[in-house]
């Protein structure tokens, strides 16, 4: 008796756990339940098919949800590769859950059959021991009158009804647990059919969404992604690659680079050999003809150059003129000066280096928003300055001041309106410094970067490529970066306060 009170127990506890994804009301509660990711893989220029990942997508559309993109610029074969993470929805999630709530509502309505079975037996033993009460109940009043006048009877039969009643006794309270399991059956037979009722109607939900309906959903994200990132490439700098050795030549310095506002079809690759004196730049087609060392033509400056971080940008090359703090703008279909504007108050001559020295006071660079300058002053007590500049005239449209020390700083580059800086240009060197010109706030960051070749001396990112371009001791590398996106919806942007 006591171990099938113990089963009401166990069965009690189970629907308690069936229970648990549902409130009271019986709708769902959807701080329980998973919410699912969807990767997608992006190829350029077409949509493929939908891809087999490890995990399918489950989250409707919604006017108002906020899609979270983590992507990463280029895999090996030159393909976007962007990776979503839906948010949470208003409905539970849909496609391959609706095949194990199914599987749930059988579930239920079997043990429903289970406790019908189990409720008919009941009532049975219930009825079986309500006869056994009456008995006992006389039985009771006899032994009493047996015990007043116990020496009139003889011992054996006195000792046959006291036996009888040793046994009968331990049925009462086994009595009144069949009486708490009977009630406890019918709150049972309640909840299971609550539960039924809600898994129903979310099945019935459910139904109205088929797997070729999410398919098509989720081509449509595809197509949708695929258009906005031609379009975005903005985000938060989570992870660089190791490095991809394009090619090993020159010295210990230097730089080289591509045009990020480059047509599509054009990709001339410039090199720069050398920190300081020289006056000789090359322009090969392609990058092909920059592995091979072949097809290529010669530039001379008007003037020599100083440091490794120079910047090619909208057909012209900007660089710090030697032995001062001028930028100068030379344009290479023309071979002539269009601009140089002296950079006020900005350290050179190796005043305020990175840690490898190599006069490179100033650092110019391009990101999504145009191109910068990154430099030391001394009103900033030797810590770096960030400007913005004017793309035809090179002026200055306005700095912001960080608290990073120039010297200490191994290497540096844009990315999105945000300065990223490593704390060496040696072995062992992270990413652990980030300044954001949009929120004019910083922090210390700790992101990897693996310095292969043990001497950094260039290190600048392109927007066209999301990538790094790296002068890594006399080896041309390139890294690839992981981005952080959140994408808003129309009706996101529309919203009071919201960019």
């Amino acid at each position: 008796m006591r171990m099938r009170a113990g089963c009401w127990r166990a069965g009690l506890l189970l629907l308690m756990l069936l229970l648990l994804g549902f409130d009271r009301s019986g709708k769902c509660d959807y701080t329980r339940l998973e919410q699912m990711g969807l990767e997608t893989r992006l190829s350029d220029p077409e949509i493929g098919p939908l891809p087999k990942h490890h995990k399918k997508a489950t989250n409707a559309i919604g006017p108002k949800d906020g899609w979270q993109v983590y992507s990463s610029a280029q895999d090996p074969d030159g393909r976007c590769i962007c990776t979503v993470v839906a948010p949470g929805q208003n409905l539970c999630s849909r496609d391959a859950r609706s095949r194990q709530l199914r599987q749930l509502l059988e579930k239920v309505q079997n043990m429903s059959q289970s406790i019908e079975v189990l409720n008919l037996r009941t009532q049975r033993d219930f009825q079986y021991v309500l006869k056994m009460e009456t008995q006992m109940k006389g039985l009771k009043g006899k032994f009493r009158q047996i015990e007043d006048d116990r020496k009139t009877l003889l011992t054996k039969h006195f000792q046959e009804l006291k036996e009888k009643m040793e046994e009968l006794l331990p049925l009462i309270p086994v009595l009144e647990q069949y009486k708490m399991d009977s009630k406890l059956i019918n709150q049972f037979k309640d909840e299971v059919r609550n539960l039924s009722i809600v898994l129903t109607a979310i099945q019935q939900d459910i139904g109205a969404y088929d797997y070729e309906e999410l398919q098509h959903r989720v081509l449509n994200l595809e197509s949708r992604l695929h258009d906005c990132m031609k379009k975005l490439s903005c985000g938060k700098l989570m992870k660089i690659s190791l490095p991809m050795t394009i090619k090993t030549s020159g010295t210990r310095f230097g730089a080289w680079m591509m045009d990020p506002l480059a047509a599509e079809k054009e990709n001339k690759v410039w090199y720069m050999d050398g920190y300081t004196s020289s006056k000789v730049v090359r322009e090969y087609k392609s990058m092909t003809a920059f592995v091979s060392g072949e097809d290529y033509r010669l530039y001379r400056l008007p003037y020599p150059w100083a440091g490794t971080n120079h910047l090619v940008y909208n057909g012209s090359l900007y660089f710090n003129k030697y032995q001062s703090n001028t930028l100068i703008k030379y344009n290479f279909e023309t071979g002539s000066v269009l601009a140089q504007r002296s950079l006020e108050y900005a350290g050179f001559n190796n005043i305020y280096p990175y840690t490898w020295g190599g006069f490179s006071d100033i650092d110019l660079m391009a990101d999504e928003g145009g191109i910068w300058a990154v430099y030391a002053t001394n009103q900033n007590a030797g810590n770096i300055v960030i400007s913005q500049l004017d793309e035809q005239t090179l002026e200055v449209q306005k700095s912001w001041d960080t608290v990073y020390p120039k010297r200490s700083a191994g290497e540096a580059f844009m990315i999105c309106g945000t300065l990223y800086v490593t704390n060496s240009h040696l072995t062992g060197a992270k990413v652990y410094f980030a300044y954001s010109t949009k929120t004019s706030s910083y922090e210390y960051t700790d992101i990897p970067f693996h310095n292969q070749y043990f001497h950094i001396s260039m290190l600048d990112y392109n927007a066209r490529d999301r990538m790094l371009y790296a002068w890594n001791n006399g080896h041309q590398v390139l890294f690839n970066v992981t981005l952080f996106h959140v994408i808003q919806t129309q009706e996101d942007s529309k919203s009071p306060g919201q960019q």
